[in-house]
């Protein structure tokens, strides 16, 4: 069996890291070994983050839906379940987006939910 030298292979591995690893600072962006545990670490950060940005704006529409909700006499959990039973299916970006440049229109949709209540 013929013997594998790896100059190609382990020089394209190497410059793949370190192009990963550009505006690091200092060794970080400079000596392979420092790069590569700098670029595994950054890059299970950065899987972590894409995971935690959907929690974080969820919880941002959440908030802004709740402010607006108050403003209209009515509390979050009951704007939803009010929506759910008026069989109104908007998700609550769309729902933060009303209450932040759709004022009058969301409270529409607050006084269906009301009305989800009140009979």
């Amino acid at each position: 069996m013929a013997r594998v030298k790896r100059a190609v292979s382990g020089h394209k591995k190497r410059r793949k890291i370190m192009k990963l690893a550009k505006g690091f600072f200092g060794a970080r962006s400079k000596k392979y070994r420092a790069a590569n545990e700098t670029v595994i670490r950054a890059l299970r950060f950065a899987y972590i983050g894409r995971k935690l940005r959907k929690r974080d704006f969820r919880k941002l529409w959440i908030a802004r839906i709740n402010a607006a909700a108050r403003m209209n006499g009515m509390s979050y959990s009951r704007l939803m379940n009010g929506l759910k039973k008026s069989g109104i299916e908007i998700n609550r970006k769309m729902l933060s987006e009303m209450a932040i440049n759709d004022a009058a229109g969301f409270a529409k949709l607050v006084e269906t939910a009301k009305s989800q209540f009140s009979s």
